[in-house]
């Protein structure tokens, strides 16, 4: 008999997803502490011509990259609600499945704060470092576990196994 899960159950499951969300998060804390703290010594400068071509290519990646990243985060959601369940519970099954979409959209977003630190290597300043941080930051914020996205997966898959 299907059961309604309820509230407090939904937020543990998403204690794991979160705690993505966290490490992505010091990652790119990590970046600027080691940009800041060992700067120049770490950097090697290319031409500027080189820098200015790979900075250019970096954004038009990074801006290609939200509506991307949502694309695929939004198509992870249905594919979470419609595919088959493999596994017996189906709570178990939405928590993976939604972590799986949480980790590839914060890796995503994560790896536009790497461009940053990729252009601070190359001997880029830090201005260009914290706009990709920034960008970085604001995408794991757009794209953060949601309770509704997770409920509305359990709720589809209890109703997968009631029909």
């Amino acid at each position: 008999m299907y059961n309604p899960i309820d509230h407090q159950s939904l937020e543990a499951d998403l204690k794991l997803p979160w705690l993505v969300v966290g490490i992505m998060l010091v990652m790119l804390v990590t970046y600027l502490v080691i940009c800041f703290t060992l700067g120049n010594e770490l950097q090697e400068p290319l031409p500027e011509i080189t820098r200015v071509k790979i900075r250019t290519a970096l954004y038009i990646v990074a801006i290609l990259s939200f509506p991307m990243t949502n694309l695929l985060r939004n198509i992870q959601l249905k594919l979470n609600q419609t595919m088959p369940l493999t596994r017996s519970t189906y709570q178990a099954e939405a928590k993976k499945r939604y972590l799986l979409t949480v980790i590839v959209s914060m890796t995503l977003m994560e790896s536009i704060g790497a461009f940053g630190f990729v252009l601070f290597m190359l001997g880029d300043g830090k201005n260009n470092l914290i706009i990709f941080t920034l960008l970085s930051a604001l995408g794991m914020f757009l794209y953060r576990p949601k309770l509704e996205e997770y409920s509305r997966i359990v709720d589809l898959l209890a109703n997968k196994t009631r029909g």
